[in-house]
């Protein structure tokens, strides 16, 4: 074997991700809002991107073209940006990543012809008269044989307007954020403290959990800021005078102490009571009693008044703002189908002005000229991408609906167990695209909001060796069985078994046991115990 240089010619294959193609899959995974964000810092980079509102605010002059061959017409993501008469099948993400051609400029996993969209809601589609279907073209989009038209957009003109304008201003952006337990806690302790007491009752508070509890040793405090253990102690009975009452307990035992004081009710009797609220949670009444030297009455009067105690105070100071759900998805009833519209409401109309490249590049020098195609390329592949992702929604979410019709009109007791490989074998795609569609995506329908993945459930099979039924269907029945169940007649896990197969669910007790865990309902004893505290209590 010889062990000099030598020059050798090797054929190889390689996967080849451009950053274009990275940032058409990455937009797969974004919601409509996180889509909106994006875009925002893409018109601040790039100055040939500009919004609907820009562009009719813009001189009569401005080109709203989107297209990367200058056919379209630029009344946003709706129309079909690129050539509509390219001969040959689309190439699709799955084959550009299979094949590593990341440098062709072709739309990723849509159809370009197959449908456009022009609407912003439900609110835009036209009425329907007499039951008529939607318009548009459809022929993709019929199931096999039967009646029910799958409608891939609502039907109806669009004036093209932004939701948002219509709507008028964002209220909840004037909102103040609300204020978390620790600054009410500091507000308080700056009025009643000072000096030294001060800082340890901003260290202790420090130390105070979300909930409102003090999760830290007194004598480790103590040490570590280097001064009396009675005087951390002093603080902390000051901040147990703060509102919310209870806060900086160090047990639920001292915190339920601390509201029963509060209240005036934390007599011998309560004081032992609350001593042992393991006997409580064991439902052991009779020693209870003996404990705490009570006859019954008195005894379902103080659990009345433990239960309407806070066990976590902290949280009504939660300072995080919570955020509406915005659906990225309409399903509603047309006729006899169903017609499925992108929320366009959150998302803004990007156009391209080629007559403003035009004027930079008349007037620049070559590294300008270069600077300015580089930009305008990005440009018009973001626009295809936007586009490319709203059809590719569009299409997952149609096979979707098609396969859980029964959902939509009978409720979830209908779900049908579905996987992603059926869907990304029925539209065409690989199981990742569909995955990435489907996440951070929901749907809104009559039924309510729900999350694109809530349709995708395992299968039960059936007791009479019918269709499988899905585990989410199961869930419901389990809930719905427990929620009517009796006070003397509490429906253990073999009892359900017994029941659910009656409604033609074969299911064996541990999935009882693992779909009623997971739902957060206690065992046949646990909830026996509540209910007869809750009768005594009552």
């Amino acid at each position: 074997m010889a062990l000099s240089p030598r020059l050798d010619l090797r054929q190889s294959q390689s996967l080849v991700m451009t950053p274009q193609l990275q940032q058409a899959i990455k937009l797969l995974t974004l919601s409509n809002l996180e889509i909106e964000s994006f875009i925002a810092g893409e018109l601040e980079r790039n100055p040939l991107l500009g919004t609907e509102e820009q562009g009719r605010s813009a001189a009569p002059g401005a080109d709203g073209d989107g297209g990367a061959d200058g056919e379209g017409e630029g009344d946003g993501w709706g129309e079909v940006w690129g050539d509509r008469d390219a001969p040959g099948d689309p190439v699709t993400a799955d084959r550009l990543i299979a094949h590593g051609d990341g440098l062709a400029d072709t739309p990723l996993d849509v159809d370009l012809v197959a449908e456009t969209f022009h609407h912003d809601g439900p609110a835009d589609a036209a009425p329907d008269h007499g039951g008529a279907g939607v318009a548009g073209d459809n022929s993709g989009d019929r199931t096999g044989g039967g009646t029910q038209d799958w409608e891939p957009s609502l039907g109806g003109g669009s004036d093209g307007g932004s939701a948002a304008s219509a709507d008028g201003p964002d209220f909840d952006s004037f909102a103040a954020p609300a204020a978390s337990l620790g600054d009410h806690l500091l507000a308080q302790a700056g009025q009643c403290l000072s000096g030294p007491d001060l800082a340890i009752a901003t260290h202790l508070i420090d130390l105070i959990d979300e909930a409102g509890y003090l999760r830290a040793a007194l004598l480790d405090v103590a040490q570590r800021l280097g001064v009396p253990l009675a005087t951390v102690e002093r603080v902390l009975g000051v901040i147990h005078g703060f509102d919310p009452t209870g806060v900086g307990a160090r047990s639920l035992a001292e915190c339920l102490a601390l509201q029963a004081r509060e209240a005036d009710r934390y007599d011998p009797a309560m004081a032992r009571m609350i001593d042992n609220l393991d006997l409580l949670a064991a439902g052991k009444l009779a020693q209870l009693r003996r404990i705490c030297g009570v006859d019954e009455e008195d005894l379902a009067d103080m659990i009345r008044e433990l239960r309407g105690y806070d066990p976590k105070p902290g949280l009504r100071f939660d300072g995080a703002r919570v955020e509406a759900v915005s659906p990225d998805l309409f399903v509603t009833r047309r006729g006899d189908g169903w017609a499925i519209e992108i929320n366009g409401a959150t998302l803004p109309r990007l156009l391209v002005d080629r007559h403003y490249y035009a004027e930079l590049c008349a007037g620049a020098n070559k590294a300008s000229r270069a600077w300015l195609g580089e930009q305008l390329q990005t440009a018009n592949w973001l626009v295809k991408a936007l586009d490319q992702r709203q059809r590719t929604i569009i299409k997952v979410a149609t096979e979707i609906v098609r396969r859980q019709e029964g959902f939509f009109q009978k409720g979830v007791a209908h779900l049908r167990p579905l996987t992603l490989r059926q869907v990304a074998e029925a539209v065409g795609l690989h199981e990742s695209t569909v995955s990435r569609v489907t996440s951070n995506k929901y749907l809104s329908c009559a039924r309510g909001l729900f999350e694109l993945k809530y349709f995708f459930t395992s299968a039960i099979q059936a007791a009479d060796g019918g269709e499988a039924v899905s585990a989410e269907a199961v869930k419901t029945a389990i809930r719905t069985l427990i929620a009517a169940e009796q006070p003397d007649a509490i429906l253990s896990d073999d009892t359900l078994v017994d029941m659910l197969r009656e409604r033609g669910f074969d299911i064996a007790r541990r999935t009882v046991a693992k779909y009623r865990e997971a739902m957060g309902i206690g065992s046949s004893v646990q909830r026996r115990r509540q209910k007869a505290l809750g009768m005594r209590a009552a």
